[in-house]
């Protein structure tokens, strides 16, 4: 099964997260299949830069998301959608 999922990069005490279609048995920080977006949570504001047609790919092809990348697509289509209002 895929999952989309946050894979942590960047330095000790300041994460930075790529949102990731990979198979759900890969570690968390392994191998993946296509990276959909990154997520900042040290900028001010917080960065989420997805890539939501991709996301909408993998969704309509049986990719669950995790939690937390559920609730980060959630607001990158409230931010999409006020930006285009």
């Amino acid at each position: 099964m895929v999952r989309l999922r946050l894979t942590r990069k960047g330095a000790k005490k300041k994460p930075f997260y790529r949102v990731v279609a990979s198979d759900a048995r890969a570690p968390r920080d392994g191998r993946f299949i296509e990276q959909l977006g990154y997520y900042d949570p040290m900028k001010s504001p917080k960065i989420i830069k997805l890539d939501l047609e991709r996301v909408d790919y993998w969704i309509s092809n049986g990719a669950q998301p995790s939690d937390t990348v559920a609730n980060l697509i959630k607001k990158a289509r409230q931010a999409d959608s006020e930006a285009q209002a």
